[in-house]
């Protein structure tokens, strides 16, 4: 049950106003001053809301809000006031309270604002406990997470960072393998010694070679002078492969060799060179499958297998989104003085989102809303369309035990679909896409 303190020196609307909240199931106390309501503020029984009228003889509504704001900085605070004045609504907002609302107003729409302000006091809450959290975990941007499958990817790389072992990351894009990667490599004893990151699936197989391996002069057209590789380059440190899968079976043999002898062969070269690196390799790419369709080498696959991480999507760990949209904020500059917030139903409509981008896409989205909205508190409308379009889950329960036609398949999905959004045949064509038309038609069938 919500707690709201309302303070006024007019008892009629006191009197008015505990009945109106008291109906809608709050729990109501009164102050008839800012005085006597500071007292009751000063108590260990804070509310969750303040209602505080301006123009009262003893105290004002704005110094009673300053000396709330030192009890508790997030406390919602509504004022309201007979005698409107413009500088006087900015004062109010500048010193930290939601909303400013002018007498006489509608029971319906102080309950709407006291609704969506006890909604932000929440979310400030949340928003100081996570910083706090964010600023003792000792992981680099957004390596943090409550998820048990997370924790996990974490606790291998801990392990992994103490070996010289080969390293295989795994996950979709946007989950943060390079990241990954990076915390390994800080938290190893090669942390100063070089780091050197490669996107295999950027280069021609040519280049690629050339590129890790180096070339002599006169190696091939435009060799105008010899040129150290990047495992080379890496001596000492770590060199990360990102990108693996996308490497041709040819240049897949000579990477096996690197890690089976530890030695480099530059292009155009017969002296093989010794090198001392630890190897990260990372994809996107289901690599067992891509073995066993015969586009990945078996045995390539489990020398860089050696120490596997998974990455679980950011669909499988929703739990941790309100810590990833406080790390990003964190990151694009956000102050104590200006905080961007989630209410409970954005935060809802983001959770339930599949997320096929991930962490990179989380980042664009939240990055959108804070510049591009430039909004402190984003509720349910803010969101791209996207974000609030039902997100059915993949079609699995309802799925026939027998060998099933297609007809009965389409069937089962169709009413599978309609379950998920109540019934909305304009939702569920959507999701279909199909015309609702078409979608009329095959109901009744």
């Amino acid at each position: 049950m919500n707690k709201v303190l309302i303070i006024d020196d007019e008892q009629s609307l006191l009197t008015t106003l505990e009945m109106l909240f008291t109906s809608k199931g709050y729990s109501v106390q009164t102050a008839g001053g800012g005085k006597q309501g500071l007292e009751i503020l000063t108590s260990d029984n804070l509310p969750d809301l303040l209602i505080s009228d301006i123009k009262m003889p003893d105290l004002d509504g704005i110094e009673v809000l300053r000396e709330v704001k030192k009890i508790d900085p997030y406390l919602p605070v509504v004022l309201i006031t007979a005698h409107a004045d413009k500088q006087e609504a900015i004062a109010a907002c500048n010193e930290g309270a939601y909303y400013f609302l002018e007498k006489p107003f509608g029971n319906k729409e102080l309950l709407k604002i006291c609704s969506e302000a006890l909604e932000n006091g929440r979310a400030g809450r949340r928003y100081s406990e996570r910083r706090r959290e964010l600023s003792s975990a000792q992981l680099p941007e957004f390596l943090i997470g409550e998820a048990p499958e997370f924790k996990k990817v974490l606790q291998v790389a801990g392990k992994a960072a103490k070996t010289d072992s080969t390293i295989l990351i795994q996950g979709e894009s946007g989950t943060g393998k390079e990241l990954v990667a990076r915390y390994i490599y800080r938290e190893s004893a090669r942390r100063d010694r070089p780091f050197v990151p490669v996107n295999c699936g950027a280069l021609t197989e040519t280049l690629l070679e050339s590129e890790l391996f180096g070339h002599v002069k006169g190696s091939f057209t435009g060799a105008i002078s010899s040129k150290d590789g990047l495992f080379k380059v890496a001596s000492g440190g770590t060199i990360f492969l990102d990108e693996v899968g996308e490497t041709s079976l040819s240049f897949q043999v000579k990477l096996l060799r690197v890690l089976q002898e530890k030695t480099i062969t530059p292009v155009g070269s017969t002296e093989p060179v010794t090198v001392d690196v630890q190897v990260i390799a990372a994809t996107n790419r289901d690599l067992e499958a891509e073995v066993e369709a015969e586009r990945f080498r078996r045995d390539l696959f489990y020398r860089l297998n050696v120490i596997p991480i998974k990455l679980p999507p950011l669909r499988e760990r929703v739990e941790d989104i309100p810590l990833l949209i406080d790390s990003i904020l964190e990151r694009k500059g956000e102050t104590a003085t200006h905080k961007t917030r989630f209410t409970e139903t954005a935060l809802k409509k983001l959770e339930s989102y599949r997320w096929p981008g991930n962490i990179r896409e989380l980042e664009n989205i939240i990055e959108h809303l804070a510049v591009i909205s430039a909004k402190d508190i984003i509720n349910e409308e803010d969101l791209p369309e996207k974000v609030c379009r039902p997100q059915p889950e993949s079609f699995v329960s309802d799925k026939p035990k027998d060998t099933p036609t297609l007809e009965a398949v389409e069937r089962a999905y169709i009413h599978w679909v309609m379950e998920q959004v109540n019934g909305s045949k304009k939702e569920a064509s959507k999701i279909l896409g199909i015309d609702p038309s078409t979608l009329y038609r095959k109901l009744s069938q």
